[in-house]
């Protein structure tokens, strides 16, 4: 997969670059779409709680399926497709038995290969084969990982993403995240082979900002930029980083932007934890 960039013809393709890709072009498959509502960021009552969002390109969402419940029954699969809900890929497969289902496309995987979830072991570890970590070699490359067995995939969907099944210690799995945080999950737990695809992802530049309302991105304003009465960070005389004193970053309603764990401290899934994406051994007991 290669990037691609425009002659520039007009003002907007001068900074484009795209992902150059063979996907389908057909409409996605019918029975496997849906209509949703696009809140904007607003809640039930109407107000703004996620600003600056808001118009964007009408889409259907596909239904992915994350849980890969369909077990020893080879699938097909038919066309990659773009998805317009994720940074990832997605493949529609088709089943011996003629359902239809669409999964995240991980890199390697072409039209006609034949995927499956298996409920046991299998002779070769190809990409789009979902099995139970137990099952799996250690420093296999894995994705759209569950976190408790049958809940479905959590972990690593995004485009490029990996994580990386380091052991297995009893009815436990020791996995690598993305981030680099190591942590146990269950040992049954499921997991699919191979990296999401669309690596390139991350390298596009949309070229103009009306691609960004296309996608529900609304302007954002530097709170540093605005008056003392709009923002703490406001104010200053110029250009100043603490508003014309020395106040940390901040939301207009006090929330400090850096500087700080976000992470609640008495989750209950720490104790899962082994080294966190900082680099620091968790202390036991």
């Amino acid at each position: 997969m290669a990037l691609a960039s425009n002659r520039p013809l007009t003002p907007g393709q001068r900074f484009l670059v795209r992902n150059k890709q063979e996907l389908s072009k057909k409409r996605p498959e019918k029975d496997l779409v849906e209509s949703i509502h696009n809140p904007k960021g607003r809640n039930c009552y109407g107000r703004i709680t996620s600003r600056r969002r808001g118009g964007g390109h009408k889409k259907l969402y596909r239904r992915i399926d994350f849980r890969r419940a369909k077990l020893d029954i080879p699938a097909t699969v038919l066309a990659l497709e773009y998805d317009p809900n994720r940074s990832a890929n997605i493949a529609l497969i088709e089943y011996t038995d003629g359902e239809k289902a669409y999964i995240l496309a991980p890199n390697g995987l072409n039209v006609g290969d034949q995927v499956v979830s298996a409920s046991g072991t299998v002779e070769e570890f190809t990409p789009g084969i979902s099995v139970k970590l137990r099952y799996l070699p250690p420093a296999t490359d894995i994705h759209a990982i569950e976190m408790e067995p049958g809940q479905g995939a959590r972990i690593a969907r995004s485009a490029g993403n990996a994580a990386q099944l380091l052991g297995i210690e009893g009815d436990l799995a020791i996995i690598k995240m993305p981030s680099g945080e190591q942590r146990y999950l269950n040992a049954n737990c499921r997991a699919t082979v191979g990296k999401v695809g669309n690596s390139e992802h991350q390298n596009r530049s949309l070229g103009k900002a009306g691609r960004n309302r296309w996608l529900g991105r609304r302007p954002r304003v530097r709170g540093m930029v605005m008056n003392p009465v709009d923002h703490p960070n406001g104010g200053g005389q110029g250009k100043s980083k603490g508003g014309g004193g020395r106040q940390h970053l901040s939301s207009p309603w006090g929330q400090l932007a850096k500087g700080f764990p976000t992470r609640i401290k008495s989750k209950p899934s720490n104790v899962h934890i082994i080294v966190r994406r900082n680099g620091r051994k968790v202390k036991k007991g």
